[in-house]
């Protein structure tokens, strides 16, 4: 099936999937009972349906509660991807509105393909800020398999447009937005980024899934030089349940990335997240300052830190790009995390980054609270930047 069918598949089940919540939801709320329905045994699934919190309350006694509880975690396993999908559709709104409403008026303009629609439709994915790069590669397939297929009419060319650019972004490689976790002792996540992209909120959001998890968690407030950066941390630590540890202001970072991991050690924490400044403008500073942490890292915890995570403000568009570039000379990055990415209409900048520095895209903030910060998932994101064209 291809990804354009696939993402059509998503939609078929949504309405049904809407009426299976609110069932479920009357459910909890006025405890009344359910009026049967013609699919009973989807309904019992449903009506079986628990919590993760619940499901690790108890274990099963025999291999009939054992197959029971295989079925419940199969239907709950469906419940974050369904959540998923609502969430990529809301916060891709403005990208979708933008990008994927010009690609729709330009399929209605031409009837036949031609020289004129390429190029319009160049442009359009020049503006979603693709990358030029990006978007020449793009036409240059687009044009090969519309010459190749002998596709004439623009309407058929969706289907195509959708799949290449999910191709251009796997680019026969195999991408993973899981997180590489330590098997010996604490997972270290080092975080960088200028100052203003929303580091530090995306730390916090992060240590509530991770805990979520039921994962151990410690933060570690390694920006000592912006103003009030350290009791922002310290903030989030509080708000989602979370340990942390900082210094005044001024302190040495590294002193800081010290404590903490001494702490983690001894304390057995299972993640650690460390917060670290972000003055690009004095790079030479900043290279300095980063390799010193990294060296008090490795010495403290062998093969650590286990993810360098860049982040990166999505509504920056290119510059985002410019600042992946340079952090990429200062430091080893394994990971983007792109903020605000509900705040631009620009959303094409996940395939531009890339195509530009080839880094993967681990999680992505699709909007204000705490559940909105997502793993990236690319059919995810496909599915919601073009459901218009559904």
């Amino acid at each position: 099936m291809g990804l354009f069918s696939k993402i059509k598949s998503m939609f078929k089940g949504e309405s049904k999937t809407q009426e299976q919540e609110q069932v479920k939801k009357n459910n909890e709320i006025e405890n009344e009972n359910i009026e049967e329905q013609s699919d009973e045994i989807e309904e019992q699934v449903h009506q079986e349906t628990i919590s993760k919190e619940e499901y690790t309350k108890s274990e099963p006694s025999s291999s009939t509660e054992k197959k029971e509880e295989q079925a419940e975690e199969s239907t709950t396993d469906e419940i974050p991807t369904k959540t998923a999908n609502k969430v990529y559709e809301k916060g891709l709104t403005k990208s979708r509105k933008g990008f994927v409403s010009n690609l729709i008026n330009l399929t209605s303009k031409y009837r036949r393909i031609n020289e004129e629609y390429f190029e319009e439709l160049e442009e359009i994915l020049i503006m979603a800020d693709i990358g030029v790069n990006t978007v020449m590669e793009f036409m240059d397939r687009l044009r090969s398999r519309v010459q190749k297929e002998k596709i004439e009419d623009p309407e058929e060319l969706k289907e195509v447009i959708v799949d290449e650019l999910f191709i251009i972004y796997v680019d026969d490689n195999i991408l993973t937005n899981k997180i590489n976790y330590n098997e010996d002792g604490p997972t270290v996540l080092l975080f960088v980024g200028v100052n203003g992209v929303g580091k530090t909120t995306t730390i916090g959001k992060l240590a509530w899934k991770l805990k979520e998890e039921g994962k151990k968690i410690l933060l570690v407030a390694g920006d000592t030089f912006r103003a009030g950066a350290t009791k922002q941390l310290e903030e989030w630590s509080e708000k989602v349940g979370v340990s942390f540890i900082g210094k005044e202001e001024g302190a040495d970072p590294a002193s800081v990335v010290f404590d903490g991991l001494e702490k983690a050690k001894q304390e057995n924490y299972d993640v650690v997240l460390i917060d670290t400044a972000g003055r690009l403008q004095n790079k030479t500073n900043l290279m300095k300052e980063l390799e010193k942490i990294n060296r008090v890292i490795q010495n403290a915890i062998p093969n650590a830190p286990h993810e360098t995570l860049l982040v990166i403000d999505a509504t920056t568009g290119q510059n985002g790009i410019s600042q992946a570039k340079s952090f990429q000379e200062i430091t080893n990055i394994t990971g983007i995390v792109l903020t605000k990415l509900d705040g631009t209409a620009k959303g094409g900048i996940v395939l531009a980054i890339k195509e530009e520095v080839n880094i993967p895209v681990k999680y992505i903030g699709l909007g204000e609270t705490k559940e909105d910060l997502q793993p990236f998932d690319i059919e995810q994101y496909i599915y919601g930047l073009f459901k218009d064209m559904m």
